[in-house]
């Protein structure tokens, strides 16, 4: 377990500026310093970040239609097109015809791009289970809470675990 400070408690009045403005800088900086860890790996495959989202959610929902990838991600159908078929090109993605609508193209991690999104996902775990880890179940539950909050109602179905 890491040894880290004891957290700041949240003011009573934690919806004034300064308490806004940290939870902000906290999240932009947790979440920078838990993409960087990947980012040996990906670069040793010469992939960015964006592909490494599209393998995670691919890897999350086999089968996953082209159409479901470009909602959850938010990007175009030209980046994401460029992406897919980098991975396509490195034998890490497989796209094939939906059974019942034809028109649908489904995405599936190959081997070799499953075996990268799991040596990924490794990195990532280690450092969210650290920061858990020293935080206890009760925070985490609540850090939970606040980041569901920051999701739209609509798109709260596509986050796994519920």
């Amino acid at each position: 377990m890491v040894n880290m400070a004891a957290p700041i408690p949240a003011s009573p009045l934690f919806l004034r500026e300064p308490e806004i403005r940290r939870g902000i800088e906290l999240l932009y900086f947790g979440y920078a310093n838990l993409t960087r860890s990947i980012d040996a790996g990906l670069a040793k495959q010469g992939l960015g970040r964006a592909h490494h989202r599209a393998l995670y959610f691919i890897a999350r929902q086999p089968d996953l239609t082209v159409s479901a990838l470009l909602s959850i991600l938010g990007i175009t159908k030209q980046s994401l097109g460029r992406v897919l078929g980098e991975l396509a090109d490195r034998g890490m993605v497989e796209t094939r015809t939906g059974e019942r609508d034809r028109r649908q193209r489904l995405l599936r991690l190959t081997p070799a791009g499953a075996a990268l999104e799991s040596e990924l996902f490794d990195a990532l775990r280690e450092k969210m289970s650290t920061a858990y880890s020293s935080a206890g179940q009760g925070a985490v539950g609540g850090f939970w809470a606040v980041l569901e909050g920051l999701v739209p109602e609509s798109d709260r179905s596509s986050v796994s675990g519920r």
